[in-house]
């Protein structure tokens, strides 16, 4: 009976090591927290960025209004 517990003991840390090792996952991982840090930026430099994107537009809406007068 022991050593069925430390069979049972010996695979299941084997397989932690396994899984702990394999990096097969981390391309996924590494996307996903660039994708945060993107999305936390934004949702700190929401005012800024919202003003210049309207800063923007004003200009094309001035620019496109130039053109067909």
């Amino acid at each position: 009976m022991k050593e069925t517990i430390r069979n049972f003991g010996a695979k299941v840390k084997e397989g932690f090591k396994k899984f702990w090792m394999d990096e097969s996952g981390m391309g996924t991982v590494e996307v996903i927290l660039i994708i945060v840090v993107l999305i936390g930026l934004v949702i700190v430099f929401k005012e800024q960025i919202s003003g210049i994107v309207e800063d923007v537009f004003k200009t094309i809406r001035e620019d496109t209004r130039a053109i067909t007068n």
